[in-house]
């Protein structure tokens, strides 16, 4: 019996007529497909050989490049800001000293410079000029019964010489003549008095200053309890009353400066702190620090204000604003660390300034920080930091 045997050269199963298949030649189908199948492995090892050979090459090409700062540290002012109103920093309130009546002239307005002593408005004081030409005419009176009285004593006193008049009577005039020189001074008195309640109808500046309000008009009747008819600023001082917390009240010190910047302008005035409250609001748990100003017609008392105050030196990290990212559990940055992946950093901010921003907790300085996109990282990412010159 003969068989036939075809043998497919693309690698397929031998064809047949349904005879059975000679031994040899099976044989040589399956060297021929070992010897296929080892040509397919060789390949497939040869195009993958590099993968194996440079893995870490592949995942740096991957890794995101991101720039980096070490920003070492910075002595910086440690500043607190504030918020508060401008006064007078000696306010003083003028009224009615004497007996009060009507204003018959008022001699200065608000916003005028005045010296100690000046009269600032006019009572009316007719009743009272009429009062003070009566008691002169009584010390008139007095004078000349004084000149006649001591003319009287003296010519007895020559009389006396000759044994006219008696002791006794010299006596009698001597004291007539003291009584009469008593009421002189007491009619003297009693107008230098007159004079004096006359002079209180003025209503005078009690020292150097700026005049700040006036309540003051001719025709205005006005009495010792009329309350403040003029209120002042001695010598034109200034200060900004600005409110801080117990904790920021505690870290400032008589002396301290301060930049003062009123509302609806951008110009800075400065000033010393003078005075800190020695108490605390119980209710708003706040407390005043007044910073002495020099006049300036910038300075409206009443005015809302705002004060950036100097209360030492820090020495902390300077980072800009891009570095340093936040959320619902507080401030953060990353920091590359020596495999070089990022690691979140929790952190405290301070001062802020044109330079950056200070970071009081959470730095020492000599870390790799993340300068930007760094709202693009992931805790344990794989980056390429480039340092920032």
């Amino acid at each position: 019996m003969n068989y036939e045997t075809t043998i497919n050269m693309t690698g397929a199963l031998p064809q047949s007529d349904g005879e059975p298949q000679d031994p040899a030649s099976t044989r040589r189908l399956w060297v021929i497909g070992g010897l296929i199948a080892a040509a397919l492995i060789g390949v497939w090892f040869f195009m993958h050989s590099g993968d194996s050979a440079a893995p870490d090459e592949g995942k740096n090409a991957q890794a995101q490049v991101v720039t980096v700062v070490v920003p070492g540290t910075t002595t910086i002012p440690r500043s607190i800001t504030a918020s508060g109103t401008i006064a007078a920093r000696r306010e003083m309130p003028v009224g009615v000293a004497g007996e009060g009546g009507q204003i018959v002239q008022v001699l200065v307005d608000a916003g005028d410079w005045v010296k100690a002593g000046q009269v600032l408005a006019v009572i009316d004081r007719s009743v009272q000029s009429q009062q003070i030409a009566s008691q002169a005419a009584n010390v008139e009176v007095a004078a000349a019964d004084a000149r006649l009285a001591q003319a009287n004593l003296d010519r007895a006193l020559k009389l006396v010489e000759r044994g006219f008049i008696s002791k006794a009577d010299v006596d009698r005039l001597t004291a007539t003549r003291d009584a009469a020189v008593a009421r002189v001074r007491v009619a003297r008195a009693s107008l230098g008095e007159l004079g004096a309640r006359a002079a209180r109808l003025n209503i005078v500046a009690p020292a150097s200053g700026l005049v700040l309000t006036r309540a003051a008009e001719p025709g205005q009747v006005v009495s010792p309890g009329a309350g403040v008819l003029f209120s002042m600023a001695r010598d034109g001082q200034m200060e900004m009353q600005a409110r801080l917390s117990e904790a920021d009240l505690a870290r400032l010190s008589v002396g301290a400066s301060a930049e003062v910047t009123p509302v609806g302008t951008t110009r800075a005035f400065s000033g010393q702190v003078w005075q800190l409250s020695p108490t605390i609001d119980q209710t708003s748990r706040e407390g005043i620090a007044r910073i002495a100003l020099s006049y300036d017609n910038a300075l409206r008392p009443g005015g809302f204000a705002t004060a950036t105050l100097t209360s030492g030196m820090i020495t902390a990290p300077l980072l800009p604003e891009s570095a340093i990212l936040s959320d619902d559990k507080g401030s953060y940055v990353f920091v590359i660390d020596g495999d070089n992946k990022a690691v979140r950093r929790p952190v405290k901010t301070g001062e802020v300034s044109a330079r950056g921003i200070a970071v009081v907790e959470g730095l020492s300085g000599r870390e790799r920080v993340v300068l930007r996109a760094g709202g693009f990282l992931n805790p344990g990412d794989k980056v390429r930091p480039v340092v920032q010159k």
